[in-house]
């Protein structure tokens, strides 16, 4: 591997004698390269059991460099070794957020959760101090930045609790919400009580008096591109409801989207499709990782006739009845409460934003923006707090014609 650098932390600066005998200052290794195909393996061999989100994919993170066109020199991709064994990996992005330089995950708020990419039993096996070691190494080793913002971690992750906990500062600001089942008989019988049964058939009833239902999965190689486009006008129709940005659009983002979908993207598509009388009223938009599904976006017709028989809804429930029995075994919703979390996800798990300043300037930029986080949540949690931002914003858009950007949570139903 060609490295632009290689350090091991300072041994005096390490010396404790509760620092696992399994990790010596002189058992880490760190290098930092900016070319994605140097740590192809590396990646691979972390990630084949299991992903916490499609940001820790690397043909996601591949497709997605290539398609914004990122530069070398904005790529960081720095891996922890110990005893020359690697053990975690960082995929960052520098980029510029008013005017400072930030690594952080390359999709932004595009995919969810996240985690670093590790051995997550050989991360567990350091302890809390062998892990601050190879943090500590990890990050020491990044140039080029002022601040590393980290942000959806949950806090646990491959069976285990704490992973992080060693890395950086934390904020915890969201919750991951998820369905485990082992099959679609223990969701229905465990999710859904006689009155939610009779609730989805009544939908069904009223969506099925308009005309003819069909559900279907359509997979890489399959003409994805009629449902990718209803999606994306859909998404449109509903963010100009709202009246915010349009992420995908102003982002240019639906170009890469469309390119997961294709044969050849090593990316593992799953567009999930309802049609009435043969046109789409639904679409969800997912990744698959062996057992594990990610759901990134979905959206519904907003003719008001179809939404009295809830199409959205009786997509998933459709997605509900058949995943399971094809070997699912999580069901990723992303973070941001809404009702058809509610109503399907029986786990839910803190997500934390991790910070790291790497310099003065940084420290600063990290505690200015917790604070803003904190704020932000306060707000959040706080109705009148929400509707008198709401109204204040709304005035604003119509004196200025600027509209607000989509947060994450705007992006499902």
């Amino acid at each position: 591997m060609t490295a632009l650098s290689e350090s091991s932390p300072d041994t005096a600066n390490l010396a404790d004698e509760r620092v696992p005998v399994a990790i010596s200052a002189e058992a880490i290794t760190v290098t930092v390269s900016q070319r994605l195909a140097d740590v192809e393996a590396v990646w691979r061999e972390l990630t084949a059991k299991a992903i916490e989100s499609p940001g820790q994919s690397f043909d996601f993170i591949r497709v997605w460099v290539a398609g914004r066109g990122i530069a070398a020199k904005d790529q960081r991709y720095v891996v922890g070794r110990v005893d020359g064994v690697a053990v975690a990996l960082l995929p960052l992005h520098r980029k510029r957020v008013f005017g400072l330089p930030i690594l952080t995950w390359f999709p932004g708020a595009n995919a969810g959760c996240y985690a670093p990419v590790a051995d997550y039993d050989r991360l567990a096996a350091l302890g809390p101090y062998g892990r601050k070691a190879l943090w500590t190494a990890m990050t020491g080793a990044i140039s080029g930045g002022d601040v590393v913002y980290l942000r959806s971690i949950p806090t646990e992750v491959g069976g285990h609790e704490g992973l992080f906990d060693e890395l950086g500062s934390t904020l915890t600001v969201e919750t991951l919400y998820r369905s485990e089942y082992g099959s679609w008989e223990d969701c229905d019988r465990l999710q859904r009580n006689k009155s939610r049964r009779k609730h989805d058939r009544q939908q069904g009833d009223r969506l099925t008096a308009m005309g003819e239902v069909s559900f279907e999965e359509i997979r890489n190689g399959q003409d994805a591109g009629p449902a990718l486009e209803t999606m994306f006008q859909q998404r449109s129709a509903r963010f100009k409801a709202m009246g915010i940005r349009d992420t995908f659009v102003q982002d240019c983002l639906i170009g890469f989207y469309q390119d997961t979908a294709a044969p050849d993207s090593g990316i593992d598509v799953r567009i999930h499709v309802l049609r009435l009388n043969g046109d789409i009223v639904a679409v969800r938009y997912n990744i698959v990782h062996n057992d594990r599904m990610f759901c990134l976006i979905s959206s519904m017709s907003d003719d008001l006739s179809i939404q009295n028989g809830s199409p959205g809804k009786q997509c998933l429930l459709r997605v509900m009845q058949t995943v399971f029995d094809q070997g699912i075994a999580v069901f990723d919703m992303g973070s941001g409460f809404t009702d058809e979390k509610r109503h399907w996800c029986n786990v839910q798990m803190p997500l934390r934003q991790h910070y790291i300043g790497l310099n003065w300037r940084g420290a600063l930029v990290v505690r200015a923006h917790q604070a803003f986080q904190m704020a932000r949540a306060r707000v959040k949690a706080s109705k009148q707090l929400k509707s008198a931002i709401r109204k204040a914003r709304q005035l604003f858009e119509r004196v200025t014609g600027v509209a607000k950007p989509a947060s994450e949570n705007d992006k499902s139903e």
